[in-house]
């Protein structure tokens, strides 16, 4: 088996050659500015059976993920429908709901704009704007407050600190009964599309 298509880039920042192994990205190889592009090579032909053994347990979960959610077997044609029909869906019910919660807990939202993101489910500007992802709407309830509970509570804490996290738990507890580490757990089983 081969390891597939592998992306060497050269990065200013890196102080050694390291692998990155993405299920949306690919294999990608990065090396220092100062080192040459078939030492990166060198590397990942050392490190080959990691990689396979990423590669095939990135394909199992989304795998997984695809036949848990539905989207198994879908078309390009059928995945830009969902999405749209997704889309709807999610303006017409993440808005409400956001702004319900952000009412029960004392917080004041700016706008509030429904994306479709491949990278993340929600993100808060400085301004107190929030962005949701429209695969919230594949999401079981408790996983989609989560999400909007942890972009709440940016209003008050702009980075991942304890104070963050402490808030973000006590939040997670009153709204859906779970705390945020199991929340934040269940939600890696899903993927966007």
């Amino acid at each position: 088996m081969t390891v597939g298509d592998v992306l060497v880039r050269r990065s200013t920042r890196a102080r050694r050659v390291s692998i990155r192994v993405s299920a949306s990205k690919g294999i990608v190889v990065t090396v220092p500015f100062w080192a040459s592009f078939k030492s990166g090579l060198a590397f990942l032909a050392l490190n080959r059976e990691w990689v396979m053994a990423t590669v095939l347990r990135q394909q199992k979960k989304l795998a997984q993920s695809d036949a848990a959610t539905g989207i198994a077997g879908m078309d390009e044609a059928e995945r830009a429908a969902e999405v749209e029909r997704l889309r709807a869906e999610a303006k017409a019910w993440l808005p409400g709901r956001l702004r319900e919660l952000a009412d029960r807990y004392g917080f004041t939202v700016g706008k509030v704009f429904i994306k479709h993101n491949k990278s993340n489910w929600g993100s808060c500007s400085v301004r107190g704007n929030i962005n949701l992802n429209l695969n919230l709407m594949r999401l079981p309830e408790d996983l989609r407050n989560y999400v909007m509970l942890h972009e709440l509570a940016h209003l008050r804490h702009a980075n991942h600190g304890p104070q963050f996290h402490a808030l973000l738990d006590a939040l997670c507890t009153d709204c859906t009964g779970r705390s945020a580490r199991d929340l934040e757990k269940d939600i890696r089983k899903y993927r966007l599309i």
